[in-house]
């Protein structure tokens, strides 16, 4: 596929803050992140979810390092205190649900610290919800936001995107799409890489001690099965971080759902541990130390409520949008760990 309409300026940061200015892609990707955020809000308003407004830095991480995280958090030293730089305020939203009738969003920034490449960037922005609720609920909401984005994407910049990327009909599927996406557990998942490439399936699925995970290579091999867009539900419980509540009719696995769509997991999503004693055999199960999130126990064992939630980057939905293979497109002023970029 030609795609030479993918700019690319990225690679030289002396001049790309210039090269920009003169790009039809930068110009459309300012009105596509506009149109997101417009959207989002008159999504939200409609169903009664309101927003919260939080701040980027935390003391206790939602994805720490250990057994099934895939990012590490970035550490800073605030006016002589160390502190992290939010990878999600999950947390928070968790808290923002008991302080409303019906659940909290935000889009906000979040701070990853490997190097970024071609499905990862250090410094992105998040779509995220709250809702009191399940599984199944957050799901819905999801797929009813997808839908919602890809009509409004359609209706208002659909000629624009014609022209830029030519054929937009995997938008116009999804804003047209009738009932739920395809939902398939990891052990189906699993199970069909094997009936299509036998038992070796190490290059699609990595297995550890006492988990699993999936590769790139395996959502991509999966998305060709459903045409693009796919749930794969119940992780193992050691690949998932440890507010994911167990699925007590899966053995070993939790309530939770990455949608695959564009190069691959674009939205996750899951069922939180409503109550403290959930949440301290999660915490022991995980071996991360209960004292870091004390706060977060506290808030269990005061205010036990079940909630669900999800994370969307917003880069790689507009990278599903724009047929664009490389996330460092995504971003108008980059930012790279371990390099002072200007502007």
């Amino acid at each position: 596929m030609n795609k030479n309409y993918i700019p690319n300026t990225w690679k030289d940061l002396n001049t790309h803050y210039l090269k920009a200015l003169d790009t039809k892609w930068y110009k459309l990707l300012v009105k596509l992140q506009n149109l997101l955020s417009v959207e989002t809000v008159k999504f939200y308003e409609k169903r009664g979810i309101d927003t919260i407004h939080l701040p980027i830095t935390t003391g206790s991480i939602s994805s720490p390092m250990g057994r099934g995280s895939d990012s590490s958090p970035v550490k800073i030293n605030l006016e002589g205190v160390e502190t992290y730089l939010a990878d999600s305020m999950q947390f928070l939203l968790e808290y923002g649900c008991r302080l409303t009738e019906k659940g909290v969003y935000y889009i906000m920034p979040s701070f990853r610290g490997e190097k970024a490449d071609e499905r990862h960037l250090c410094q992105f922005y998040h779509s995220e919800a709250e809702i009191k609720g399940d599984l199944n609920d957050v799901i819905s909401l999801v797929e009813k936001y997808i839908k919602h984005l890809s009509k409004q994407i359609i209706k208002k910049l659909g000629n624009e995107l014609e022209t830029m990327v030519g054929d937009i009909s995997h938008i116009v599927k999804i804003a047209n799409y009738k009932g739920h996406f395809p939902r398939i557990t990891f052990d189906q998942a699993e199970e069909k890489l094997k009936l299509h490439h036998g038992e070796d399936i190490t290059k699609y699925i990595e297995y550890h001690k006492g988990w699993r995970n999936i590769t790139t290579e395996g959502e991509h091999e999966i998305m060709k099965l459903y045409d693009g867009v796919v749930w794969i539900t119940n992780y193992d419980i050691l690949s998932v971080p440890f507010y994911q509540k167990y699925d007590t009719k899966i053995k070993g696995t939790t309530k939770n759902a990455d949608l695959l769509m564009g190069i691959g997991e674009t939205v996750g999503c899951g069922e939180r541990h409503s109550n403290y004693e959930e949440i301290i055999d999660s915490l022991k199960f995980h071996e991360v130390p209960i004292y870091e999130y004390k706060w977060y126990v506290n808030l269990k064992k005061e205010k036990p409520l079940n909630t669900a939630g999800f994370g969307m980057g917003t880069e790689r939905f507009l990278m599903w949008v724009l047929k664009c293979d490389d996330i460092r497109n995504m971003q108008i002023c980059p930012r790279f760990n371990g390099q002072n970029i200007i502007p």
